[in-house]
């Protein structure tokens, strides 16, 4: 497979508590907005209509989108949700969503867990959901991205995360969403280096990369929180990651703490700077 990157430029994951101080600088300085497309969890926006609805289309209607899941729950126990999946399946269309993305974790088990659980990194699970993600292709009639997940155990582990992750996209035939934060988080916590994580992985299946803040539990212990400022080795991991594989989509991912316009637009203006800094034109795939 060789991925035709869906959205180009900068990206900014929308978020309710977003939507007015984005759609007042929408207004009043369009040409200028330091992002080119936008993100959503479908999970938070299906069913929606009313005034919010009409918001939200606003933005549709303006912006390339994409989508990122949260509960599909892609290497856990229970049946796929196809009902979702219907959902998801209508949602993209009714707004032309560019792809759909997925974690590649678990999150249910007999009722919701409420996180982002680890797959066990073995043989047996790489089949395991590799199978789960080809159905979800086949069913949504289009790829899909899967994100390589932070986290903080791994347990029954028979192979290492770079080599699971690698098997997973060759065996699905599926895109990646690149977390360069991920990388960093979890090259701190599990003791390796970030940049031979990101040189190993296929870069002909990226479709887009994120980039977020996190906290600092210890030295040792970092947490993926979307809640802060990007930290100067995160970017130059992204700086890395464009050398590596050229400029590539790149979507900032901001949960809570929200900073002002001018805070949270001189982080995307950053991605934009390093994006001409590295040659300006992302590269095409496919």
């Amino acid at each position: 497979m060789k991925t035709q990157t869906p959205v180009s430029g900068v990206g900014l994951g929308l978020r309710r508590a977003l939507m007015g101080p984005l759609s007042r600088a929408m207004s009043s300085q369009e040409s200028s907005l330091p992002f080119s497309f936008m993100e959503v969890a479908p999970e938070n926006w299906i069913p929606m209509g009313g005034r919010l609805g009409r918001e939200f289309r606003a933005f549709t209607e303006q912006f390339p989108f994409v989508t990122h899941g949260l509960s599909l729950s892609l290497g856990g126990p229970e049946p796929l949700d196809f009902e979702l999946l219907k959902s998801v399946k209508a949602f993209l269309r009714e707004h032309n969503i560019r792809r759909y993305t997925e974690h590649l974790s678990y999150c249910s088990d007999h009722g919701h867990l409420y996180d982002l659980m680890p797959i066990p990194f073995t043989e047996e699970a790489v089949h395991y959901v590799a199978d789960r993600i080809r159905q979800v292709q086949d069913f949504l009639e289009q790829p899909i991205g899967i994100e390589h997940v932070s986290y903080y155990a791994a347990p029954g582990a028979e192979m290492t995360e770079i080599d699971f992750v690698n098997a997973v996209l060759d065996e699905a035939d599926c895109e990646l969403l690149l977390d360069v934060n991920n990388a960093y988080v979890n090259s701190i916590n599990h003791g390796y280096d970030p940049r031979e994580f990101i040189s190993a992985l296929p870069g002909e299946r990226i479709c887009y990369l994120h980039i977020a803040g996190h906290f600092d539990e210890a030295e040792d212990l970092k947490v993926d929180t979307h809640g802060s400022a990007v930290i100067d080795p995160v970017w130059e991991l992204l700086e890395h990651t464009y050398r590596e594989f050229g400029v590539l989509p790149t979507l900032l991912e901001r949960d809570f703490n929200f900073p002002g316009n001018e805070e949270l637009f001189a982080e995307l203006k950053k991605i934009g700077r390093y994006q001409q800094q590295h040659g300006g034109q992302e590269r095409k795939l496919g």
